[in-house]
């Protein structure tokens, strides 16, 4: 409906009735439709209950080994498996315990520990959640997790720092610029200068990488076709920061346990509270220290201060454990490369006739 007003000064003018609607009703139109959207998809999965396994003799362990046995590539309950304790199946031990449910579904995200719906990411159209308490990964899609996945990542003198990173590059089969002898399939690279990326490679159910994120094959398949890799400057040809999907790695791993970690006390997939930001976008970029960067790459950093002074600002901020000295990062074929010339020198002067 259309009407004519007159303003305090005399002048007159139409309005329509639709553009008279009250911000506060409009935000409670939207908070009504996001409650709807998060009813419905934080119910798309029955609740499902965990039990545990404990492998007690050679003879249990080899009959689990055949019921979730790896060489049937469409074994729901091999993915499972994996999946809930967060290792691919050779890497179990007698005397290990695991976690299995009362129900198996194809659907992973069943057994999710983030939640199906974050309101966070409402607006954004893919964002990559990584936990390394839980060792675990979420993909959103405008608030709507599309990917739960196990994950390894670093090491606890070579870690997978807190903070916003941003996909840079990918893949399909990439060699490691420091060590050769690592074939990494379906690598997403998240900083350029430290090379953190997700990628394929050994999952034994802990912190264990050179500060990557590792993954089973099928989830670093799916995740290097998920991604949207950064834009490029048209000028100069270089990676526009930050500007593509958004990854945020949420905490700190526990490292004074010594066995496994919190998702074999899991007792069923109701979501475990794990703490999302609200404003992802504004969650601090990572702050790594230098040690963490190949002396090669260096020289690209932006802010190099700020690498410069991470180490410390980490440690007063309880991030890094005071005993804990971070490695360096070391190119090993530099260092093979050394040690073969080397060796072919002491070997050229142990040929030479003694005089």
């Amino acid at each position: 409906m259309v009407f004519m007003y007159t303003d305090w000064q005399g002048r007159s003018g139409l309005v329509d009735e639709r553009t008279t609607q009250t911000a506060e009703q409009q935000s409670a139109e939207e908070e009504e439709r996001r409650q709807v959207r998060r009813d419905s998809l934080m119910s798309r999965f029955p609740r499902i209950e965990y039990h545990r396994v404990a492998m007690s003799s050679r003879a249990v362990l080899d009959s689990f080994r055949r019921a979730c046995s790896p060489l049937d590539s469409v074994s729901n309950a091999y993915k499972v498996m994996r999946l809930l304790n967060r290792k691919d199946i050779q890497y179990l031990r007698v005397g290990d315990t695991l976690v299995m449910p009362d129900t198996i579904v194809q659907d992973l995200r069943a057994y999710s520990i983030f939640p199906q719906y974050w309101a966070g990411g409402d607006t954004i159209p893919k964002v990559i959640l990584v936990s390394n308490v839980w060792q675990a990964y979420a993909c959103y899609e405008y608030g709507e997790l599309v990917r739960f996945a196990a994950c390894n990542t670093g090491e606890e003198r070579k870690p997978s720092f807190p903070g916003r990173y941003a996909v840079y590059w990918r893949q399909r089969l990439r060699i490691s610029s420091l060590n050769d002898e690592w074939k990494l399939p379906f690598t997403v690279n998240f900083h350029l200068q430290a090379g953190s990326a997700f990628h394929q490679f050994d999952m034994p159910g802990r912190p264990v990488s050179h500060s990557c994120i590792r993954q089973f094959i099928q989830d670093a398949e799916w995740l290097y076709r998920w991604v949207r890799v950064a834009r490029k400057d048209t000028i100069r040809h270089t990676y526009i920061p930050m500007s593509g999907t958004p990854v945020i790695i949420l905490d700190v791993f526990n490292f004074a346990r010594r066995r496994g970690g919190p998702w074999l006390e899991l007792t069923s997939n109701d979501t475990v509270g794990i703490e999302l930001p609200t404003d992802p976008m504004s969650v601090e970029e990572a702050l790594i220290p230098i040690s963490q960067v190949p002396k090669e790459s260096r020289g690209s950093l932006r802010n190099i201060k700020r690498y410069m002074t991470a180490d410390s600002v980490l440690r007063a901020r309880g991030l890094i454990r005071p005993q804990v000295r971070l490695l360096e990062s070391i190119n090993y074929n530099e260092r093979r490369a050394k040690k073969a010339a080397a060796k072919k020198a002491a070997e050229a002067r142990a040929a030479q006739p003694k005089k």
